[in-house]
């Protein structure tokens, strides 16, 4: 038995300090992870339970790359993120036990059509298109467990050399052990699982020309650039 076409390959992220690289099985996002970026969005701070959505691995978008504008919106939003790169399988641990399930962490990009989220929400529809397209999910090189733990670094992003976002890891809601936790509740953890961690206050429009740098101390950053649109 043969297959009707051939798959591109399974997308994969450099690992610093290794010739080896970290193949993507999944994407999970968690929405509203900073209380003040839920509120310039016009959003409740919810506190009961994270909210989870996903991207597909084809959404994955290496670092120091240049995208087309995405299309299908007329407002293209950044969002920087430190990223959890799952190392180890896990289902229903515990957050005291969810360390061991990492295998390192990367500076991070989602990308939002928030014209299409927003227009989505209002009608209580499903927002996958918002937040689901290609090139939607930038990363940049995944940094090993053993050499960087998070804990109050300062995560920031930069817009033609202007700072937009500016932050510290210990303003998310839910902690790194948490989230984790409370995804394995859902999910059977894998490696290959990598969880975007939300985005502080400050996220804005993208346009063509733009270059983004996106930085967590500790961590290799995270750079794109915005080409035209197709």
């Amino acid at each position: 038995m043969t297959d009707l076409f051939t798959l591109p390959p399974t997308p994969s992220v450099p690992v610093t300090g290794s010739d080896a690289r970290y193949p993507v099985r999944r994407i999970f996002c968690v929405g509203r992870n900073y209380a003040a970026h839920a509120l310039e969005l016009g959003n409740a701070v919810d506190r009961e339970a994270p909210i989870w959505f996903t991207k597909a691995p084809a959404a994955l978008c290496l670092s120091d790359g240049t995208i087309p504008y995405p299309p299908g919106t007329a407002d293209c939003h950044y969002e920087m993120e430190l990223v959890i790169a799952i190392g180890a399988p896990g289902f229903r641990v515990e957050p005291d036990d969810a360390q061991r399930l990492i295998f390192g962490y990367a500076c991070g990009l989602d990308m939002t059509r928030r014209d299409l989220q927003n227009a989505a929400k209002a009608k209580g529809y499903p927002w996958d298109t918002g937040k689901d397209f290609e090139n939607g999910a930038v990363i940049g090189a995944i940094t090993p467990a053993a050499h960087f733990a998070a804990a109050g670094q300062r995560i920031a992003l930069d817009q033609n050399g202007a700072r937009r976002q500016d932050g510290v890891l210990s303003d998310m809601i839910w902690s790194i052990p948490e989230q984790i936790a409370d995804l394995s509740r859902l999910y059977h953890l894998a490696p290959g699982d990598l969880i975007y961690t939300g985005t502080p206050a400050g996220v804005g429009p993208i346009a063509p020309g733009d270059v983004l740098e996106g930085t967590v101390e500790g961590l290799e950053p995270v750079r794109l650039t915005i080409g035209a649109a197709q």
